[in-house]
């Protein structure tokens, strides 16, 4: 849970604004700089759903979205403090954290959307195979969680800021690149779930869990 947290601060403090290329050829492919590190709490929500099931990485995801919340409310509460008399500092520190809110808001409404997609998937897919592949369940559920993910954050943050052709861009790219890297990382997403359940002698399936995201004080 704590590198979970740490992982969605970071990625919505240093990387929601900024875009970066990478060339390929004669193409410059343009994506969100966020994207390096902010699927990795995708892994860790696989992980917990996968071994403590549903209702408990339901609670992970609330305690993100809360960490998220705050370390947005302090970096506005920050950024708005007057500057002392010779510090020349508060241009760059405004376009560095001075997020606006619309941004603020894409993230929050994206990452609890997406998350919790992607737990629910998770755990219906887990009853489905039976506890069995694995891996068609972690790239499944990020499939879909992290389309849900960009398609909700891109639009209400940057929409009519970015051109359209660079929205989209990013848009498709940053889902590619989340995919992809859930793939590269499948085999790390397995040994930590073995190790987990061995350690914790627990394998949970979720035949009757309530859903709702929204049902934070039960284990069910």
């Amino acid at each position: 849970m704590a590198a979970f947290v740490v992982i969605l601060v970071c990625s919505n403090i240093i990387g929601p604004a900024k875009l970066a290329t990478v060339e390929i050829g004669d193409m410059n492919f343009i994506y969100g700089a966020g994207v390096l590190f902010f699927p990795l709490s995708y892994v860790f929500g696989d992980v917990l759903t996968e071994v403590y099931g549903y209702a408990r990485a339901r609670k992970v995801i609330w305690v993100g979205f809360v960490g998220l919340f705050f370390a947005s409310i302090m970096s506005y509460i920050i950024v708005t403090l007057p500057p002392a008399p010779g510090w020349e500092g508060q241009e760059a520190y405004t376009l560095i954290f001075g997020q606006v809110p619309r941004i603020v808001l894409a993230s929050l409404i994206a990452f609890f959307t997406g998350e919790m997609i992607n737990a629910y998937v998770m755990a219906r897919m887990k009853i489905w195979t039976r506890g069995k592949h694995l891996w068609t369940r972690t790239i499944g559920s990020t499939v879909v969680g992290q389309g849900a993910d960009s398609l909700i954050f891109y639009p209400v943050a940057f929409f009519g800021i970015w051109e359209n052709d660079v929205l989209l861009t990013v848009m498709g790219s940053n889902f590619l690149i989340k995919v992809s890297w859930e793939a590269t990382l499948t085999p790390v997403t397995y040994k930590l779930v073995s190790v987990l359940k061995k350690a914790e002698d627990v394998d949970i399936f979720d035949d009757n869990t309530n859903f709702s995201p929204f049902k934070i004080n039960a284990d069910s």
